[in-house]
């Protein structure tokens, strides 16, 4: 996904050190492979989360390169839902393509928040494509469906230490974070931001794989670094409000 840089990398374990943030208990979190209890009542589809806000027709475009592939991925939050286990989750697309406009990979994925502002993951609907076919639609899931649980994306209160699942379906999809700071720094092409958490997502799938994720309050995730297991980056080129 991304080209490497151990500078960053090391810059972000000094700053997390040095994080005036005290870890806070993550046991109120999903972890792992842990059944949670949802109550439809305490979600919403108007997603306020600072770290990342989710309003109908906003649009992320970004640029993913790794080694010499450089593929271009636009996320735009539609004005549809779906409902999942009695929530009303909001439907967001994500759509990655070559640099001449060819179909890699569809994704439609499901998001609500709680009435405490943690953003939650209810699912995915995924797709891979070689030569304009369909190829794969490995990483599929859905909360409630053969044992799949939804997890957190961004925490209502991320302080530095929290940890939590993202999802969870075994073989699947098995994505966790940790928070290392929410003071961080970050430039990409779209903007400069300092005040960023940094999260360390990790999988049981892939354990010798890890990224750093930053997050612009206001704005969502600007940066996405392969710092273990691979090499590669993700930046934010664009972003529109709506």
């Amino acid at each position: 996904m991304i080209r490497a840089l151990p500078l960053i990398a090391a810059a972000v374990l000094l700053l997390t050190a040095c994080d005036g943030g005290s870890s806070s208990s993550s046991s109120d979190l999903p972890q792992g492979s842990e059944t949670v209890e949802l109550d439809p009542g305490d979600f919403t589809t108007d997603i306020d989360n600072p770290y990342w806000p989710m309003s109908p027709g906003s649009r992320w475009v970004y640029r993913e390169a790794s080694g010499d592939e450089v593929q271009r991925v636009v996320v735009t939050v539609t004005d549809r839902t779906k409902t999942i286990e009695g929530i009303e989750a909001r439907v967001i697309h994500d759509l990655v393509t070559t640099p001449d406009g060819e179909k890699v990979e569809d994704t439609f994925d499901w998001y609500a928040q709680d009435k405490d502002g943690n953003l939650w993951y209810l699912g995915e609907d995924t797709k891979e494509y070689e030569g304009g076919r369909v190829v794969s639609s490995e990483g599929s899931w859905e909360h409630g469906v053969d044992g799949a649980e939804a997890g957190i994306i961004v925490a209502a209160e991320p302080k530095q230490g929290l940890t939590y699942r993202e999802e969870y379906y075994a073989g699947e999809a098995e994505d966790a974070a940790e928070v290392l700071s929410v003071e961080g720094k970050v430039q990409v092409p779209y903007g400069r931001f300092a005040g960023a958490m940094i999260t360390r997502n990790f999988s049981g799938i892939e354990p010798n794989v890890e990224e750093l994720k930053f997050y612009a309050r206001g704005v969502g995730p600007v940066l996405e670094l392969l710092v273990s297991g691979g090499a590669g980056r993700t930046e934010l080129l664009s972003f529109t409000e709506t």
